[in-house]
């Protein structure tokens, strides 16, 4: 998986990454559709689980409630309709995960496992006053849906073409600096980071709304 680190949305655009696309959520609603399932938590899994580790929650736990997620999802899911009046689908999601994540709070404080954590009123009080919740939340949506779109990028392009790319757009390195490390002209550079970035648009662009 590529990694997450300095991959602000910047790189593939001032635009805000789209919502998911309706047609894929119309495909989950029947449970049998394990392609589409697959394809829609490939994209969420990461988000759920990361938002939920930073709202202090440990591995195992994070990972239970991303599953407790997707089971409401799965629920809840035959009753969506796409609708711009209500909202994007990122935002119900985000509803979902964070009920989830303040009912564990709650559950923690009431019923404390021994672990000594003094945090869990701290955290509690904060998803109460929510706060930066929602832009956190986007915050998340936007740097996993990047790396999604360039992990399913990658492979077509030649390695030195990505190197280039990424040791400029993402880890901000001189154009001298990745030219005399990878033998390429600036030219050469311009044109590979502008490739990848061009194919990263059109990689997001299919699972923006439609």
């Amino acid at each position: 998986m590529v990694s997450t680190r300095q991959t602000p949305p910047a790189v593939v655009g001032s635009q805000r990454i789209p919502d998911t696309r309706v047609s894929l959520l119309l495909r989950i609603q029947d449970p049998a559709d394990t392609m589409a399932w697959n394809e829609f938590i490939g994209l969420y899994a990461a988000i759920v689980y990361g938002f939920a580790r930073k709202r202090g929650l440990q591995d195992a736990d994070a990972a239970d409630l991303m599953q407790e997620v997707f089971r409401s999802v799965a629920r809840a899911i035959g009753g969506w309709s796409y609708d711009t009046n209500k909202g994007k689908f990122r935002s119900w999601l985000y509803a979902i995960t964070r009920n989830k994540v303040f009912n564990f709070l709650d559950s923690q404080r009431r019923h404390p496992r021994g672990s000594g954590d003094s945090n869990v009123h701290r955290r509690l009080e904060e998803q109460t006053e929510g706060g930066e919740d929602q832009d956190q939340w986007d915050q998340e949506y936007e740097r996993k849906t990047f790396a999604w779109a360039a992990d399913q990028i990658k492979d077509e392009f030649q390695k030195t073409t990505w190197q280039a790319f990424w040791m400029t757009a993402v880890e901000d390195k001189s154009v001298k600096e990745v030219g005399d490390l990878l033998g390429m002209s600036p030219g050469a550079i311009y044109v590979a980071k502008s490739r990848v970035i061009a194919r990263l648009r059109e990689k997001i662009a299919e699972i923006q709304a439609e």
